[in-house]
């Protein structure tokens, strides 16, 4: 063997565990994003249980914490859902807190752009492989093979400055929100590190869309305290419109570019949304007085109004939901089911899911072909996939629902309520999710909230084996419907 052939067989044998790494990560991406995106998911969910389980993550007598339990925490921050089996002020240390509150943020920036991140940071630029991960993170759509509509929130040379945007938005907000919520705490008592730690972690867990809450009384002790709820419920809405909306109105601020069909989209259902909640809870549960009915009737609005945010998948709450009317859960039950915005830290079919079906039964009414939004015709397959998110929603929480009805024997009302928060990340609880919870169900449940975040269209891609390309077209012939 030559000299130059045996230099070459030692660069070959040298190659850097770094480069190995990023060319087995590039091959993965390239077979199919989606499925790289939820084997990243769960195994961030598995490292955080592991972790969650030790002795170390648990305070007091420095107990191992049941598997069921771990995991169900582990998913729920993951997910940024906000639902526990064990009381969140007391059973975690400060080991266990830190890594609850690290998988917070992960799960609230985003899984898909965490991994597009550190692919920015490994390679030190971002090819169009990453970018097309990130991009699938902000649009659905991408998901799917073929020419992608002009109409998406974010282009894909815009998605280096998106991630710019995602961390630094995060990190800027979460602080914002955290030097208003800290002055509070500290006029309501805690020392000075108390109210710096909790004022974060509540300040996370709001923006984030999560719904932990580090007190030992909950969020009862703000029940009438209009800065606290106000200042939580404006986290909530940015972090449940989304980043890509959040992206459009900094550059509409800056340079007043026209906004997108989608942020128009998202803005306008999220508000029309929070209206109508508002008036419903307020309506409904005026004379409850295990509810708003106890409280002044000053206050009863502000209660109403918080809690109609908190569906968006806030999941904060300053009152008893199982004590709330048979009919009030049901109107919270559509708007958890309907959820936030796109590529936000919120859960749900999304609020332009609902947008585009009503568009379209707008269209079929008015006996036109294309369905129109602010001067923009939508194309027929952004509809197609509007039907297919309702759908496996549908299927996911209807599966969950008759499992663990048949696990728990409890009310229809009660288990359809969590089922439906936990698939929408939202953390809103009737009673249903706590201590005595059988184990079957929580796994149960940890599985409706793994599969809510990552998302029925990307999993649906996922379990694609792959896209076909049809050569032929059959013979057209229309069943009755309707």
């Amino acid at each position: 063997m030559s000299a130059a052939t045996r230099s070459g067989a030692r660069r070959d044998d040298g190659v850097s565990p770094l480069r190995a790494l990023r060319t087995a990560l590039a091959d993965v991406t390239t077979s199919s994003p989606a499925r790289f995106a939820i084997v990243v998911f769960t195994a961030l969910i598995l490292i955080t249980t592991a972790l969650l389980a030790l002795p170390i993550a648990r305070a007091g007598e420095r107990q191992w914490t049941p598997l069921a339990d771990a995991l169900f925490t582990a998913v729920s921050a993951i997910c940024v859902t906000g639902l526990s089996t064990v009381d969140m002020a007391t059973h975690w240390s400060v080991f266990g807190n830190i890594v609850i509150v690290l998988a917070m943020q992960i799960g609230g920036i985003g899984v898909l752009t965490m991994a597009s991140i550190l692919g920015l940071v490994v390679a030190k630029r971002m090819g169009l492989r990453a970018k097309l991960v990130a991009a699938s993170d902000t649009n659905p759509s991408r998901v799917h093979a073929g020419p992608v509509s002009e109409s998406q929130a974010v282009r894909l040379g815009e998605i280096g400055t998106l991630l710019a945007t995602v961390a630094l938005s995060a990190i800027v907000i979460e602080l914002a929100i955290t030097a208003l919520v800290v002055p509070r705490l500290l006029i309501e008592g805690f020392d000075p590190w108390s109210a710096l730690w909790m004022g974060f972690y509540l300040s996370l867990s709001a923006f984030t869309n999560t719904g932990f809450v580090p007190f030992e009384q909950g969020m009862a002790i703000f029940a009438s305290d209009v800065w606290m709820l106000s200042v939580l419920s404006i986290a909530v809405f940015l972090g449940a419109i989304g980043f890509p909306v959040i992206f459009a109105l900094a550059r509409w601020v800056k340079s007043r570019a026209r906004l997108s069909v989608h942020a128009k989209l998202t803005l306008a259902t999220t508000l029309v949304l929070l209206a109508l909640g508002w008036v419903a809870i307020g309506l409904l549960e005026w004379n409850n007085q295990q509810t708003l009915g106890g409280q002044d009737p000053w206050n009863r609005p502000l209660t109403a109004g918080f809690i109609s945010m908190m569906t968006r998948s806030g999941g904060l709450s300053t009152i008893d939901i199982g004590e709330m009317n048979g009919s009030t859960l049901l109107v919270l039950d559509m708007l958890m089911f309907v959820g936030g915005g796109s590529a936000s830290t919120a859960g749900g079919i999304k609020v332009t899911t609902l947008a585009v079906l009503f568009l379209a039964a707008i269209a079929e009414a008015r006996g036109v072909k294309d369905m129109e939004a602010f001067e923009r015709r939508i194309p027929v397959d952004v509809l197609r996939l509007a039907v297919s998110v309702v759908l496996w929603g549908a299927t996911i929480v209807s599966a969950s629902s008759i499992i663990v009805l048949h696990i728990t024997k409890d009310p229809l009302d009660l288990v359809l309520f969590d089922v439906i928060s936990a698939f929408a990340t939202c953390g809103l609880s009737a009673g249903l999710t706590g201590p005595d919870l059988e184990e079957p169900a929580k796994y149960v449940l940890a599985a409706t909230m793994w599969a809510g975040r990552v998302g029925t269209v990307t999993l649906a891609a996922a379990l694609a084996a792959s896209h076909r390309r049809q050569l032929f077209r059959r013979p057209e012939e229309r069943p009755i419907v309707g």
